[in-house]
């Protein structure tokens, strides 16, 4: 991805929002703030260290209730500094067949 793409795309906080980090597990959580943000990664300045953490995957809280969460992982670090990329989930197969019969059942009843 290009830099000057990267950079249209995103939204920057010129304060930025707090956040937090979390393990899969729960193990760990970190307050962070969030700088920027896309459809596809976001840059952070994590409060505290995250040495030893496993930050492969983890979770960025958007909400104090823990309701907004993406799973993330890992691209850069430069101190305090983090660039993420956000996981997405694996597409879902739909099973047409299946729901097709379902239907021409429940119409020929």
């Amino acid at each position: 991805m290009k830099e000057t793409s990267r950079a249209a795309e995103r939204v920057t906080f010129s304060r930025g929002y707090e956040v937090c980090i979390m393990a899969i597990d729960g193990t760990w959580r970190r307050n962070c703030v969030l700088n920027a943000i896309s459809e596809n990664d976001a840059a952070l300045n994590v409060e505290g260290s995250i040495q030893g953490l496993n930050l492969k995957e983890f979770f960025l809280l958007l909400s104090s209730t823990g309701l907004a969460y993406r799973r993330c992982e890992l691209v850069r670090v430069n101190g305090t500094e983090m660039d993420i990329q956000f996981i997405r989930g694996r597409p879902v197969k739909k099973r047409v067949a299946a729901a097709e019969g379902t239907e021409s059942r429940k119409t020929s009843s």
